[in-house]
This record gives C-alpha cells, sequence and structure tokens, in this order.
C-alpha cells in the first residue's frame, strides 16, 4: 500500500506540477496567472483531439505524443488571449484569468459537442502512455516500482523543476525574468525590453501548463470531457504559493497535493472506508489545499512587481 501511496503521489503530483510551473513562469514575469485551470483544461481538450487524429491516420504508437505536442501548440491560442489582454490592453490580471477559464471550459465543451456529435466526451483513446520502467533503478527492493517505474510524463515534469531552476538562478536570462517580476524599471534601464520577456513568459505559461491537463488525459483518464480537470489548475495555483515561487518549492506543494489525491484513492478500498461517504474522500485534496494556504500564506511574499501595469513612458 505504501508502494502505491508513493507511485499515485508522483503520478497525480506530475499533472499539477506542470500547471504549477507554468503559472510560476507567468508571475515571475509579473503577469498574475488565474488562468492555469484553462490552460490545462485547453491542453486536456487538444491532447485528446491530437491522439484521436494521430489513431485515426493509423499513427497509433506515437498518438500520446502527438497529443502531447497538440496540447503545448495549439493553448499559445488561449495564452496569446491573456497576454495581449493584460500586457497591451492592460486588463485587470485576475478577471483576465478568469475569463480565460470559463472561456476554455465552455469553449472546449461546445467543440467536443460539435465534433463529435452531440457526445459530452471525446471517444476513449485506444493508445495511451504506458508506464516506463528506469534500468537498474527499477530493481531496488520496495522504492524501484514504486519511484522508478512510472509515466514519461512523470519524468519529464520533474526534469522540468530542475531545467527551470538552472535556468532562474544560473542564466542570464533567468535573471532578467526575475528582475521583470520584481523592477521593471530597473531591467528597462539596462535596455532589455521589458514588455517582451514578459509575453513570451505569459506564452510559454499556458503551454506549459497545458501538458498537466494533457497528463491526465494521457494516462488516466483515457478522453476529454467537462469535468476533466475538476478543478485542479487551482490546486496547482495553491502549489505555486506554497512554494513561494521557487521551482524546488513549488515541487514540495505538487508532491503534497499530489500525496492528498492519492492517499484519497487508497483510504477508499480500506474496510472501514466504507462507513464514510464517498464525497468526503473527493473533498480530501481540496481540503488539505486550504489547509496549507491558511497555515502559510500570511508568510509568502510573491514578486513585487506582481499584477502591476508596467509603463515604460512613466519610469
Amino acid at each position: 500500500m505504501v508502494a502505491n501511496i508513493i507511485s499515485g503521489s508522483l503520478i497525480f503530483a506530475a499533472a499539477l506540477l506542470f500547471g504549477a510551473l507554468g503559472g510560476m513562469l507567468s508571475e515571475r514575469a509579473g503577469v498574475i496567472n488565474l488562468g492555469v485551470e484553462g490552460f490545462m483544461i485547453s491542453g486536456a481538450f487538444f491532447s485528446a483531439i491530437g491522439a484521436n487524429f494521430a489513431e485515426s491516420m493509423g499513427m497509433g504508437g506515437f498518438s500520446p505524443w502527438i497529443g502531447l505536442l497538440s496540447a503545448f501548440v495549439f493553448t499559445s491560442l488561449f495564452s496569446a488571449l491573456h497576454a495581449l489582454a493584460t500586457l497591451k490592453y492592460k486588463a485587470d490580471h485576475v478577471i483576465s484569468g478568469v475569463v480565460i477559464n470559463l472561456l476554455a471550459a465552455n469553449f472546449t465543451f461546445f467543440l467536443v459537442k460539435l465534433l463529435f456529435d452531440g457526445a459530452a466526451d471525446t471517444p476513449r483513446l485506444r493508445n495511451m502512455f504506458a508506464k516506463v520502467n528506469i534500468p537498474v533503478l527499477s530493481d531496488i527492493p520496495f522504492i524501484g516500482d514504486a519511484l522508478f517505474r512510472s509515466y514519461p510524463t512523470t519524468y519529464l515534469a520533474f526534469i522540468l523543476v530542475f531545467a527551470i531552476g538552472f535556468y532562474f538562478f544560473h542564466t542570464s536570462a533567468g535573471l532578467r525574468l526575475r528582475g521583470v517580476g520584481e523592477n521593471p524599471g530597473s531591467i528597462d534601464t539596462a535596455g532589455i525590453n521589458v514588455m517582451k520577456i514578459k509575453f513570451w513568459a505569459v506564452m510559454l505559461s499556458g503551454s506549459i501548463s497545458s501538458l498537466g491537463g494533457a497528463t491526465i488525459v494521457l494516462t488516466t483518464n483515457g478522453n476529454f470531457s467537462f469535468n476533466t480537470i475538476a478543478g485542479q489548475g487551482f490546486i496547482a495555483i495553491a502549489a505555486v504559493i506554497l512554494g513561494r515561487w521557487n521551482p524546488y518549492g513549488v515541487m514540495m506543494g505538487a508532491l503534497l497535493f499530489g500525496f492528498a489525491q492519492a492517499i484519497k484513492d487508497q483510504i477508499q478500498i480500506l474496510d472501514f472506508a466504507s462507513a464514510i461517504p464517498t464525497e468526503f474522500f473527493y473533498m480530501l485534496p481540496y481540503i488539505v489545499t486550504l489547509l496549507a494556504l491558511i497555515f502559510t500564506g500570511r508568510k509568502t511574499r510573491g514578486p513585487k512587481a506582481l499584477g502591476v501595469h508596467y509603463d515604460a513612458s512613466v519610469r
């Protein structure tokens, strides 16, 4: 059971981690991103469409990867809307994010009905990601099967943590991005295009977040419906706050919430669980999220220029 909880925690955390890393990237550049839920919904939809198309074209073996790529590429449409609204037209960041969530949820549901003759969900995929064993490491007693036998997206999510960590703290480009979120005026004074950095951070933020939704479809669900994401984008945002906008802290936050989801599934199969309403178990990850924010929220501080519209003409 313990091994199953560890394995499940990593799998659930991977989807949250993509969403959280995407949200963190935008907010480090000073743009609030409450649209993570919408980006994950978009990723789930486009991954299902892309993978279904690949299967219909006889490319079943590659369909999960095509679905993942489709999510990353096509969610840039929603990312561009958020970037244009907040950066070019200086709309309120929070309102823009809420609109992205509503637009993504309803527009993708409309397209599902339009494309699949009024169906409430997409056809179930015949080909999904299979778990991959890491040679030698997967043979380690107890922890080998729990830690080193997982989906490719799980490995990709944790690799991305360290890639973004290296980018943030060991490259000049990462330093500039963090500077834009803290003091954009000083970055502008150095002759660096602040708005360009913000724009690409928001664009990449949406595309990375979309991989979280794609992960859910391509590893566990197998199709897309209106409630595929079910608020996990907001849990990802909580992981950003809990992790204090640091990729390694965000990873720990995602693991905590992934653990809450994994233990929910394991507790339900125990004998005493039959006396507890099922709805309580589905509430558990959200209760953990709320408690984590209550006990840590007052101690966190986001980037100084987060949510502040920057105008170079009034430096």
